[in-house]
């Protein structure tokens, strides 16, 4: 288990991972695609591996929540989902997750380029390690836990595409699968987050600690409850934002894809 948990990655673009969260579960970006199961010492990921490629680049999607959505946040295997991308040989993660906007300046449908998170769950696993190796303490560095390159290809493609974007933010991450009260919003605010979700801490913190480069795309879809003119959030009003927008999402995953594929960035992405 620490054998693969610790393999080093050749930083060079191989196959991506794609970790399809809120509103994309059935991600499905291939023109021919086969399922394969992998198992982990953490037990079975959220879902089975959907397996393709783009431009001849290798890509494996992983559905957070399980392709019927029935996995809440708190119970999301991210052990294993991590851990399965790797074994599958995936050197390198584009998540994506739906988000709450803690900013006037986000709108509902902006997409945001995180560069920061603060982890303010409290009952998930977010260490591979129950112990130390004696000489080897795996005390993970995290001051910027987004990989900056592939965040700069999001950004750069974004342009491109003309979306409506954030080329960076901080994200929080809160235990769910309740909403905050607008005591917490507020709070939030006051800390200097951006925006807010349910999932990507604990992926963010297992990725570097495999040492994989990992990078998220989040679509903004309500303003929590901080905005007193607006009606709190609901998960209705969620799915029907992101569903208004989730071609806006799927085309920049394509299209990074794609040009990660042709070369056009350097093969050597941390």
């Amino acid at each position: 288990m620490m054998n693969l948990i610790e393999k080093p990655i050749n930083n060079k673009i191989k196959k991506i991972g794609i970790i399809g969260g809120t509103g994309l579960e059935r991600l499905n970006i291939f023109k021919d695609s086969k399922e394969i199961t992998v198992d982990t010492p953490f037990g079975a990921p959220s879902s089975p591996l959907l397996c393709g490629k783009i431009n001849g680049l290798e890509v494996v999607i992983i559905s957070r929540h399980n392709k019927d959505h029935v996995i809440t946040p708190t119970n999301v295997n991210n052990r294993a989902n991590i851990l399965a991308l790797k074994k599958a040989g995936c050197t390198h993660i584009i998540a994506t997750t739906a988000c709450g906007s803690l900013k006037e300046e986000i709108h509902r449908g902006d997409i945001v380029i995180l560069d920061q998170f603060i982890d303010f769950t409290r009952h998930r696993p977010i260490t591979f390690f129950k112990e130390f190796k004696p000489g080897k303490l795996n005390h993970t560095p995290m001051a910027d836990p987004f990989s900056k390159e592939l965040r700069d290809i999001l950004i750069d493609t974004s342009k491109e595409l003309k979306l409506n974007f954030h080329p960076k933010g901080t994200v929080v991450t809160i235990e769910g699968p309740r909403f905050s009260t607008r005591a917490e919003s507020n709070m939030f605010r006051a800390w200097g987050a951006d925006v807010i979700n349910m999932s990507i801490a604990p992926e963010t913190i297992l990725a570097n600690e495999a040492g994989i480069p990992y990078a998220g795309i989040a679509l903004s879809t309500d303003y929590d409850c901080w905005k007193i003119d607006e009606a709190p959030v609901s998960w209705p009003e969620i799915l029907k934002v992101f569903n208004k927008n989730i071609h806006n999402v799927t085309n920049l995953i394509i299209s990074v894809i794609k040009k990660i594929a042709e070369h056009q960035y350097s093969t050597s992405i941390n």
